[in-house]
């Protein structure tokens, strides 16, 4: 380590202690997405105590901080955006969770936004700050977990077009100066060392709410005269079993579903079921395809017994574009002297996040930490080892931006001129867009979208 790093470690332990019941705060507090009022409120207070700007509200209950405007950077150098994400996920089995949203820290985003602060405590003394060639962006950004399509209506009152909170801060320009964006989250697939670097190749999804039309008819005097909604779901639900056998392991498919109105009165033919569908896979194009199986299971069932199907489209999350570690993490990691391992070729997370939008945008360097035990989204996830959960991952983040920015971000540039993004920002939302007005989901068949992206 050279000495502003022996600084950036000495100051993040200074305030090991401030960051860890920042951390603490957070979960005893859990938010769901968009609804993060609270936890927006106290990352600002610590952001704003550490000399930076302040701006709320973002994405609805999002936060950006900064001790210059990013399109103010030095010399065009590059801007770093450094992400925590607020929200917590529905788990009311949890001894933490919040009696009345019954969400909870169980995906460990606390500690995240705690990687997030401890990084900004690192760079709040601005002679450390001034040895790098950039900018800093920090932002605490809302609705991670997937929202269902109950709250999206309501959401869309308030102005929140897309499903996500980092989709939503592209389309509304959050990122429009940012040229390189770092994420963290604890270990989502099975790791035994403390860090892994980069960012594995990860599924995405596409959803949608369907609405069946039946027919109502006394359920002991005419039966024959009404048309069962609930018939109609259970034999489209049975039809997208029986085709589980079709999907290949190599596409790493899931299939979802749940049943959120089946009938009113036990004694009637239920005349409405309403349902939500939900399709991971690890291409756009792959999701499409079983999008479209699901949908003739829908329409060929609704076909058999006289029925109507509604649609309405629920825009999911793009599949994350893999990234090996990058040089600059891997030697911050060799000079904390922390035990970790590498993304390789082939490593893949079958779980869905909102940075794969990201990925298409913009460069993302990635790591992911222990620290916990217990299930992600699990009752019985918690916290035991608050150094590794909290505080290595913050001097790593710290260690690895400063590596990033310091000669003339020597090695920031090297990663930005090396990305090809599928996307800009118009293309994006005009993309996602058209998601939203058409029926069959993400692209279609052959379009350069769909490619799937492998390292």
């Amino acid at each position: 380590m050279d000495e502003t790093e022996r600084k950036i470690v000495r100051r993040i332990e200074k305030y090991k202690e401030e960051i860890i019941r920042y951390a603490e705060d957070i979960e005893a507090h859990p938010e769901p997405g968009f609804q993060e009022v609270r936890t927006a409120e106290k990352t600002a207070e610590f952001l704003e105590s550490l000399g930076m700007e302040i701006e709320k509200n973002i994405a609805l209950t999002g936060v950006r901080a900064y001790w210059e405007p990013c399109k103010e950077n030095k010399a065009g150098y590059p801007n770093v955006a450094v992400i925590g994400e607020m929200d917590a996920i529905g788990c009311a089995s949890h001894p933490k969770a919040d009696p009345v949203t019954k969400v909870a820290h169980a995906c460990g985003h606390h500690a995240q936004m705690a990687v997030m602060a401890g990084t900004a405590v690192a760079f709040s003394d601005p002679e450390i700050r001034k040895e790098l060639d950039g900018s800093l962006t920090f932002l605490g950004v809302p609705a991670e977990e997937y929202i269902d399509a109950d709250k999206r209506t309501t959401l869309r009152k308030k102005g929140i077009l897309f499903g996500s909170g980092k989709s939503e801060m592209i389309r509304t320009g959050v990122f429009d100066h940012t040229d390189l964006v770092m994420t963290s989250h604890v270990h989502m697939v099975p790791v035994q060392e403390d860090f892994y670097l980069g960012n594995p190749a990860c599924n995405g999804f596409d959803a949608e709410r369907v609405t069946i039309r039946g027919k109502a008819a006394h359920g002991a005097i005419d039966p024959w005269n009404g048309v069962n909604a609930l018939s109609i779901a259970t034999s489209a639900l049975q039809m997208m079993g029986l085709m589980r056998e079709t999907f290949r392991e190599e596409d790493h498919v899931r299939l979802h579903n749940v049943i959120r109105k089946a009938g009113d009165v036990v004694n009637s033919v239920p005349d409405e079921a309403i349902l939500e569908t939900k399709i991971r896979a690890a291409s756009l194009e792959k999701i499409r395809q079983i999008r479209q199986m699901a949908d003739r299971a829908y329409d060929g069932a609704a076909y058999a017994f006289g029925g109507r199907i509604e649609r309405e489209n629920l825009t999911g999350y793009m599949p994350i574009r893999p990234r090996l570690a990058d040089q600059a993490m891997k030697e911050a990691a060799e000079a904390m002297g922390i035990s970790y391992r590498e993304v390789r070729p082939g490593d893949f997370n079958n779980a869905c996040t909102d940075v794969g939008d990201l990925t298409h945008l913009l460069p993302v360097v990635n790591f992911t930490f222990g620290g916990f035990e217990g299930r992600l989204h699990g009752e019985d996830f918690r916290i035991k080892d608050k150094e590794k959960a909290y505080i290595l991952p913050a001097k790593l983040q710290a260690l690895t931006v400063y590596r990033l920015l310091k000669n003339r971000a020597e090695k920031a540039r090297e990663i930005i001129d090396g990305f090809t993004p599928v996307f800009d920002k118009k293309g994006y939302t005009e993309y996602i867009y058209r998601q939203m007005e058409t029926d069959g989901g993400f692209a279609a068949a052959g379009s350069e979208e769909s490619k799937e992206t492998k390292i």
